[in-house]
């Protein structure tokens, strides 16, 4: 599968309770990283051919992906704002090592001594493999609402 939209689902229906509990966590910790600057690290939750998606822009690759998201850390950084990814509504779709995942994901930016400010509101639709026991993602396709 080269390609995966928002509106995907998995063949093989709902993922076992276990696998969905795995990919959340994974989401978590996954989210956690790039809200705390971790860029490359973030970055290496993706497979090595890894696709980013959002709206027609793709970066392919995890040096590519780590680069950007480094570029957009900091920036945010300079700036004084803090993000953070909240996602939920999540559906599991797949078998054993491979699933598709779909939630909705919001961005919260809250600059340096003012209020949260909603900023996007999307739906993330990924592809994800195990690789050496680990969830990564080899295909996300981020949908903004309003947008796209």
């Amino acid at each position: 599968m080269n390609a995966f939209a928002a509106d995907d689902r998995r063949a093989d229906g709902p993922a076992d309770p276990e696998i969905h509990l795995q990919v959340q966590q994974f989401y978590a910790r996954q989210m956690q990283l790039l809200d705390d600057g971790r860029a490359e690290e973030w970055a290496r939750t993706f497979t090595e051919d890894g696709v980013f998606q959002v709206g027609g822009e793709a970066v392919r690759g995890a040096s590519d992906i780590a680069r950007a998201a480094r570029q957009t850390v900091d920036r945010f950084a300079a700036d004084g704002i803090t993000r953070r990814h909240w996602l939920g509504m999540l559906t599991v779709d797949g078998k054993q090592d491979e699933v598709g995942a779909r939630s909705y994901a919001v961005v919260l930016e809250t600059p340096r001594g003012g209020e949260p400010v909603l900023r996007r509101s999307t739906v993330c639709a990924d592809l994800l493999v195990r690789e050496g026991g680990e969830w990564r993602v080899r295909h996300r396709t981020v949908t903004r609402d309003g947008l796209d």
